[in-house]
């Protein structure tokens, strides 16, 4: 049976790849990728955030910066 309750260590493990999507988006852009494909990264991982957000296990996290990053 699939189990929707993510476990504590499932929980960090998330936070842990929101807070590295935020970084990115916050971050640089490298010299080895186009404009165009830089502005796909940042889509897909603002959509994720966005998706993240609607989780409903988010307990004592600090979601400030995905939330801005979001956006």
């Amino acid at each position: 049976m699939f189990n929707d309750t993510p476990t504590v260590e499932q929980i960090a493990k998330n936070y842990s790849a929101c807070i590295d999507s935020v970084n990115l988006i916050n971050g640089p852009k490298p010299i080895d990728i186009s404009t165009v494909q830089w502005a796909e990264i940042i889509k897909a991982n603002k959509d994720h955030l966005k998706l993240m957000l609607t989780k409903g296990y988010w307990t004592i996290e600090d979601l400030t910066s995905i939330q801005l990053a979001s956006v």
